[in-house]
């Protein structure tokens, strides 16, 4: 499969993991309703609640990101080099020149978001400006020009909605099932095993929501890579960036978060072992990403 093919097929299975979250807030939704004697409703205003949410965030969701990390637009005078490899790699993309971005702080990492390519950015680190040169800066930057250009950013965003919006109607539901809900339901077989199933569900769903998350993340983060180095048509400018990402003494982005996290190149927190680390992190390993990179 080449990487045309890939691409089409990362968004045949961006929209089977929609589909997929629909179907688990409807559930939620559902068993909330049943809860308070009316599945119906329940469900009406999961789907309801979860469309306005996500009109929101579809419309908001960048600047909220933005400013939460601290990012702040910059000037092509302030930083002329940034935008001259912003711009020429737009033009290498087919895409409108992003905005640049720049956060003040000494980690070495950069992330892309926006809805479309027509109301997206890029930012960087004042740490990865100054210690990259000139071939890994445009490295890194068409790795996040290929996020754009394949639409990732939006997905990204709005798998990251949706997990949010999974884990507030699990919450409740728990919190319903504790304090709450309909007591004057009869104590039936059937009642009884949809109290089981709704409990599972409460705590299995956001589990399910994180892991799907992490696996859109890791999975396209393989794709930019090989997306950016065609590119620059320099595989070993991004290979060498990520080398210096991962020799980082202080990879931690002081602003970043667990909601933010999956959008950075490498993960923006302090690096950590073991199974359960691994099985939840944002991005496949450095080491496989450079190995990758340089067999291109």
């Amino acid at each position: 499969m080449n990487i045309h093919d890939q691409s089409r097929w990362n968004k045949i299975k961006s929209w089977m993991i929609i589909s997929l979250f629909i179907i688990l807030i409807s559930l939620l939704g559902y068993v909330i309703g049943m809860l308070y004697g009316s599945p119906v409703p329940g469900f009406v205003l999961a789907i309801f609640g979860a469309l306005l949410y996500s009109l929101l965030m579809y419309f908001q969701g960048d600047s909220i990101i933005l400013a939460t990390t601290g990012a702040r637009e910059v000037t092509k005078k302030e930083y002329p080099y940034l935008f001259h490899t912003v711009e020429g790699l737009a033009i290498a993309a087919g895409v409108p020149t992003p905005k640049a971005y720049v956060i003040e702080d000494t980690a070495l990492n950069a992330f892309a978001t926006g809805r479309d390519p027509k109301h997206a950015s890029i930012t960087v680190t004042t740490g990865l400006l100054n210690k990259m040169n000139r071939q890994e800066l445009e490295g890194v930057i068409a790795h996040e020009m290929s996020h754009i250009k394949n639409f990732d950013i939006r997905m990204m965003m709005l798998t990251a909605v949706f997990v949010g919006i999974t884990i507030l109607l699990s919450d409740f539901l728990l919190r319903s099932f504790l304090w709450g809900g309909n007591r004057d339901r009869d104590n039936n077989q059937l009642t009884i095993i949809l109290i089981i199933i709704g409990i599972i569900l409460a705590i299995l769903a956001p589990l399910i929501g994180e892991m799907i998350k992490l696996a859109v993340s890791r999975r396209r983060e393989y794709l930019a890579d090989a997306d950016g180095a065609l590119l620059t048509r320099n595989p070993e400018g991004l290979a060498s960036a990520l080398e210096k990402i991962k020799q980082d003494p202080d990879p931690l982005v002081d602003k970043a978060n667990k909601a933010t996290a999956h959008l950075f190149i490498s993960t923006p927190f302090r690096k950590s072992e073991g199974f359960v680390t691994r099985l939840f992190a944002t991005h496949p390993p450095l080491d496989d990403r450079i190995k990758l990179l340089r067999s291109m």
